[in-house]
């Protein structure tokens, strides 16, 4: 796994040749990795950070995004990071370091938001089931495929659910409730946020667009 220090020293010898926008990104996300780093005792404080961490290296100042929502747009950020993956990076992360917990995570109805939006009655049970076992047959599908960008899609969708829980107030500090997913999240993102931050630099040349709320002198 990649660490704040190896990352930061690998940024500071490259910048120069990075394009500004990408330099934004990669100083802002690997501040808040040195931060996650910090919080080894504290899942609700290292996924959380490692999820600002996440956001610095990939959102897009929001402009006319037409057709493209969110997920489409984070889907092909997934794909530009595969596609420069020379190494098999993501790949031995998804298939051999967390295959079981990516299993586990994929399978768990209380990060899947239809699940809530259905406690809230906002749509039927059927609605949600339905909607739970389509999900669940697509990722394992894409699992059956070895359809690493698909599976890193439907990672993300079930740990923002994680997110907004966390950030919505949703979960209390250290509960034992809900331990298991906010563990095995924590331990994923622990491992592909940084390995994000590492392909982004090595593939400089590449755009990575306009980070959010850029510095104004």
């Amino acid at each position: 796994m990649f660490k704040y220090a190896e990352l930061k020293e690998h940024q500071r010898e490259k910048r120069e040749l990075f394009q500004p926008a990408l330099n934004l990104r990669t100083h802002r996300a690997l501040s808040w990795l040195y931060r996650a780093e910090q919080e080894a005792d504290d899942d609700d404080a290292r996924f959380l950070f490692l999820w600002i961490a996440f956001n610095a290296a990939y959102a897009n100042e929001a402009r006319d995004t037409g057709e493209f929502t969110e997920r489409t747009m984070l889907q092909q950020f997934l794909q530009r990071l595969v596609d420069s993956d020379k190494e098999k990076l993501l790949d031995r992360i998804v298939w051999e370091q967390f295959s079981s917990s990516i299993r586990v995570l994929i399978d768990n109805q209380y990060v899947f938001q239809p699940f809530w939006r259905f406690q809230l009655g906002s749509i039927t049970e059927k609605e949600w089931r339905d909607a739970f076992d389509k999900s669940k047959s697509a990722a394992h599908r894409a699992l059956g495929k070895a359809d690493t960008t698909k599976v890193l899609a439907i990672i993300f969708d079930r740990l923002y659910t994680l997110r907004n829980q966390l950030v919505h107030g949703g979960s209390t500090w250290s509960s034992q409730v809900n331990r298991a997913q906010l563990r095995d999240g924590t331990n994923i993102l622990g491992y592909l946020v940084p390995t994000i931050i590492h392909l982004m630099m090595e593939n400089h040349k590449q755009l990575w667009g306009d980070a959010c709320y850029p510095v104004i002198d």
